[in-house]
């Protein structure tokens, strides 16, 4: 293959540790019917892609056959449409996720037209990487699946992180009295996005805290210690289970569906269009605002998953690939 037609691109021919990931090059992808091709500028890590990386999750993904790809969401420029796209144009910024599946850590990705929105105007391409994965599963999860109401309480597990720094952000601005619970070290940090209490998680047990109306939960464990916390008409969101009992953490969250009122609900984001333009919108308003804890150079995709895996990160940890 001549050089136009190749691409660099974040791969790992085993499951393991960060160390097993280095830039190899893949052929460039071509927009088909329905398609674009995005030259990408910046992409996030997500918690999903460390699981898969290790090989953590192949009872819900299944087998791969390597070498494997890495990256969900994604921010950059339009590079050419296929046959059948009208609303969007070379040239274009974008921001989008790839779906379910890996690989927006690359030079170019080719996705969906109605997996892709126009990035928020004013905002530079690296920082808008941070949101989308992460601000759609938001959306999604105190919208759509809790419904919460202005005047309602609601606890965010996990609040300093890539969801939660979100989730803090959303729930003050859907009006709801929020709390956050964080490590001591990030506490002033959530109460600047706007947390109106914010309590230590490694010191304050669940059933010292309060009622809620809403818990959006982004750690997985606990769960039924964090149920208990629900008011008489409250819900509970994970966007995560426990990773170390994978089984018997998605047995509970199957069974609470069944049994009890306040069930925990649990979902696999997928979003499309829509939902990325109002989180397009939600950012010009100034409703929301990413926030970049560290960014990588591409070269360094290994560096960026430890930084990740080594706890502590404010917002999103980005990698940079090129400069539309």
């Amino acid at each position: 293959m001549t050089i136009e037609t190749m691409m660099r691109a974040a791969l790992y021919d085993r499951y393991g540790p960060p160390e097993v990931l280095y830039v190899g090059e893949v052929p460039k992808p071509v927009a088909g019917p329905g398609q674009v091709l995005v030259r990408v500028a910046a992409s996030s890590v997500n918690g999903g892609e460390l699981y898969g990386r290790a090989g953590r999750i192949r009872v819900v993904t299944g087998l791969r056959r390597f070498p494997l790809r890495t990256g969900l969401d994604f921010a950059g420029e339009v590079a050419a449409v296929g046959r059948d796209v009208a609303d969007l144009a070379p040239g274009q910024h974008v921001w989008g996720l790839l779906g379910r599946r890996f690989g927006s850590a690359a030079e170019f990705v080719v996705v969906a037209a109605d997996r892709l929105a126009p990035a928020p105007a004013g905002l530079d391409l690296t920082r808008a990487a941070a949101l989308p994965a992460v601000a759609t599963t938001v959306v999604t999860a105190l919208r759509d699946k809790a419904g919460l109401r202005a005047g309602e309480r609601l606890l965010v597990r996990g609040a300093s992180g890539g969801v939660g720094h979100v989730a803090v952000q959303l729930g003050r601005a859907y009006g709801a009295h929020v709390t956050g619970l964080a490590g001591a070290g990030n506490l002033e940090f959530v109460r600047g996005l706007g947390a109106h209490e914010v309590a230590d998680y490694r010191t304050t047990r669940a059933w010292e805290l309060p009622r809620f109306d809403v818990v959006l939960d982004t750690v997985g464990t606990e769960l039924p210690d964090y149920r208990r916390l629900l008011t008489r008409t409250g819900r509970m969101v994970t966007v995560s289970f426990d990773i170390d009992h994978v089984a018997r953490s998605l047995a509970y969250l199957l069974m609470s569906t069944v049994h009890g009122r306040r069930r925990v609900r649990f979902f696999s984001g997928d979003p499309r269009s829509d939902l990325l333009a109002e989180v397009t919108r939600l950012t010009e308003n100034g409703s929301l605002r990413p926030v970049v804890d560290r960014t990588f150079p591409l070269a360094d995709i290994a560096r960026a998953h430890r930084a990740l895996e080594e706890g502590g990160v404010r917002g999103k940890i980005v990698v940079t690939v090129g400069n539309p």
